[in-house]
């Protein structure tokens, strides 16, 4: 029996989690990464070199990769002195370097991803460096991923720049030839909705013939889904794309203990309300569960009791 193929469309922690877990099934992967981070390391080496911003893909490759842990912590490293080194990560640096001597960002991700032994396909959503920028429901343009969530303002919508973007044909090829195609999790408008913007993705998503599965967030996100319920997630996703490329929508039933409740209210995040009625009337299919836990101070989904369910899917 051949293999499922899988494609996982975001970027953030919370793509890197999932992979974790779902590297350990007997599955083809392909993920692809949002490439319009602005912030720290990235964002200088973006200014600086021109290229798209390489950490969300190297957390990526991390997350895939079958190293020894020694290899990994060298690759997570980050430096935190030296004259213009401060604060870069040396998987940045090396990604950057790999992107400078093949001349090609996607090509560089490539042959790192045969030095990490990856399991699986990375692919940046877009081969060139592009700006995200979120008009607000005042009006004003906030541009720069990294300063969206910091604006105190609610977002209306969110769109790239410049609009010459394109998609990297291997990611259509993935997402044409896929079994499943998952969203999520991670910051919705600034990992997963990003990715669906680059034309040609949206288009492609529906006109596969995968199960699409949306995999929602437990909590909200100060400065992007504040009050957002599952529903909100979903029609935020319609509306970006003009499309209803979700067909199940895996909602965590978890109870959260006061203590971490008490945590995330101080960071303004409070748990996602799952309003099933709208959610059907959008068209989705609820599967409930467990997915999330405490772990690492903080409430993270399940990776392998969430693709375990997405393997359910087929």
């Amino acid at each position: 029996m051949e293999k499922p193929n899988i494609v996982v469309i975001g970027g953030g922690t919370g793509l890197s989690v999932l992979l974790r877990g779902l590297k350990t099934f007997p599955v083809n992967i392909s993920a692809i990464v949002t490439v319009a981070d602005d912030g720290g390391s990235s964002g200088r080496l973006r200014k600086e070199l021109d290229i798209p911003p390489p950490g969300d893909v190297r957390n990526v490759l991390v997350a895939l990769a079958e190293v020894e842990p020694m290899i990994e912590q060298m690759f997570q490293h980050r430096f935190e002195n030296g004259n213009g080194l401060t604060g870069h990560s040396l998987g940045n640096l090396l990604l950057a370097g790999m992107t400078s001597i093949t001349g090609d960002f996607a090509k560089g991700i490539s042959e790192l991803s045969t030095v990490l032994n990856v399991k699986g396909n990375v692919f940046p959503a877009s081969n060139q460096s592009i700006e995200l920028h979120a008009e607000m429901t005042d009006g004003t343009i906030i541009s720069g991923e990294s300063n969206i969530p910091n604006s105190g303002k609610r977002i209306r919508r969110v769109y790239l720049s410049p609009e010459t973007v394109q998609p990297l044909p291997e990611s259509l090829d993935a997402i044409r030839e896929a079994d499943v195609i998952v969203f999520g999790p991670g910051s919705l408008y600034t990992s997963v909705i990003p990715n669906l913007l680059v034309p040609g993705i949206a288009e492609a998503v529906e006109e596969a013939g995968a199960r699409k599965v949306y995999i929602c967030n437990g909590m909200t996100q100060a400065g992007e889904t504040d009050y957002f319920t599952v529903a909100d997630h979903i029609e935020a996703i319609q509306e970006h794309t003009g499309r209803s490329l979700i067909e199940t929508v895996l909602v965590s039933n978890t109870e959260i203990p006061p203590d971490i409740l008490a945590n995330y209210k101080e960071e303004s995040a409070y748990p996602v309300t799952f309003d099933e009625a709208r959610v059907k009337q959008l068209g989705c299919r609820v599967v409930q569960d467990a997915f999330m836990h405490y772990r690492d101070h903080l409430f993270r989904h399940d990776a392998v009791k969430v693709s375990q369910s997405l393997l359910a899917q087929m």
